[in-house]
């Protein structure tokens, strides 16, 4: 093991830190529930002793202010990455390494690069923190895409902080999602009962793994199993240390699974083979597409709702007044068509589609929630004459794959706008 430099308090600043290498992490394990085996480790960055750079909040604080979180990041990496070639003995092994959002979204090259230099025994999986799904979803959404396609499985971290931000998480789909260490402290409370339903009903969907934080006794374990984890964390088994206990390596449980070509995708190429299509003019679809957005609005863990018009002359006032009360009761909603503004209406987010997009000539409208898939796809048969009598070909669908599949093919569009 490397020895750690241990400083006096002196005004050592954060530029000092990021030179002489005085940074580093430590490591926590992931415990299996059922069994007991260590799976994985958890980097987290520690300056040095009693210099009053240890917590890495102060570390992380300093370094937004200083315009140096980028750097910060890539030390942070660099130093775990080479700990877990060197504590691992050569021995495959999985490492959670924690990623800042906006690096994620704006410096994602300093991630990649650092990642790029990996032990090949190193399996990765990166951390993201919940918030950052409700500041900037497209965004977080393409880095997740590059960081597995770069072998990294994607950890959804502090889940059930936010309880709106639940929507989100079919959108994302993490490969790992992190309990917020609070709920195992309420987990009799209706609201911690509600997130723990929501992520479980997730896991079960798409295969992920549940992590409970904060596990410090076998009572908390015993909760931990209530809430639906599959893997814990806490003081029960280890705090931070400077070295890796041994561990089984499971590389299909942190096994990266990409989202793929659904980005790219219209909602109606996805409907695919062996589903009945049927004919209607555009006044009886109507109340159907009206219906799904009262669903949303009537859910007990909001959705989010996305929808595409064709183009911005049949997001009518009408509409708008409907979509300016969804945008202030939804975690997010996005309207997409041909001249579309950036913000159609105040909480909505707008994008713009050529008109050579498929999805220009589509009429869709997809709520995913927690507990919700539901959604409309139509393909513009090209009549003219009046609005209400234009033939659609459509599918109304609550399969949560195929709902799953079309609110992707939307968000794709604004992640690749």
């Amino acid at each position: 093991m490397s020895a750690i430099p241990t400083l006096r308090p002196t005004d050592v600043s954060l530029d000092d830190l990021l030179r002489d290498g005085s940074l580093h992490c430590v490591y926590q394990p992931f415990v299996d529930v059922d069994t007991g085996a260590v799976l994985a480790f958890e980097a987290l960055l520690r300056g040095p002793a009693d210099s009053g750079w240890e917590s890495p909040m102060t570390l992380l604080d300093a370094a937004r202010a200083a315009g140096r979180l980028a750097d910060l990041e890539r030390a942070s990496l660099q130093a775990s990455l080479s700990d877990a070639a060197l504590f691992s003995q050569g021995r495959p092994v999985t490492l959670f390494v924690n990623v800042e959002p906006s690096t994620a979204t704006q410096r994602l090259d300093v991630v990649l690069d650092a990642l790029s230099a990996r032990a090949p025994h190193v399996q990765v999986v990166v951390e993201i923190t919940e918030r950052a799904l409700a500041a900037d979803l497209a965004g977080v959404l393409a880095a997740a895409e590059r960081l597995r396609a770069a072998g990294c499985a994607i950890a959804l971290d502090d889940v059930g902080v936010e309880p709106a931000s639940l929507a989100f998480i079919p959108l994302l789909r993490p490969e790992v999602v992190k309990l917020d260490l609070r709920l195992l402290r309420t987990v009799k409370d209706p609201a911690t009962v509600t997130v723990a339903g929501a992520v479980r009903a997730y896991a079960e969907q798409a295969g992920a793994e549940v992590v409970a934080e904060g596990i410090e006794t076998q009572g908390d374990l015993t909760r931990a199993l209530v809430l639906g984890a599959t893997l814990g964390q806490g003081w029960l088994w280890a705090r931070g240390e400077r070295q890796f206990t041994p561990s089984a390596f499971r590389p299909e449980r942190f096994a990266a699974r990409p989202i793929g070509m659904a980005l790219r995708a219209t909602p109606y190429e996805l409907v695919g083979a062996g589903r009945r299509i049927r004919h209607a003019p555009k006044d009886l679809l109507v109340p159907v597409s009206k219906t799904l957005e009262l669903m949303a609005l009537e859910a007990t863990v909001p959705p989010v709702l996305l929808a595409a018009f064709e183009h911005a002359r049949f997001f009518r006032p009408s509409t708008a007044r409907r979509f300016t009360e969804l945008g202030a009761r939804l975690p997010f909603v996005a309207v997409l068509g041909v001249d579309m503004p950036a913000t159609p209406v105040p909480g909505v987010q707008g994008a713009t589609l050529s008109v050579q997009d498929p999805l220009a000539s589509e009429w869709t409208v997809v709520v995913l929630g927690a507990h919700l898939s539901a959604a409309l796809m139509a393909r513009d048969l090209g009549d003219t004459g009046p609005d209400g009598d234009r033939q659609f070909e459509f599918v109304v669908s609550y399969d949560r794959t195929l709902v799953t599949a079309a609110a992707h093919s939307m968000v794709g569009r604004l992640t690749l706008g």
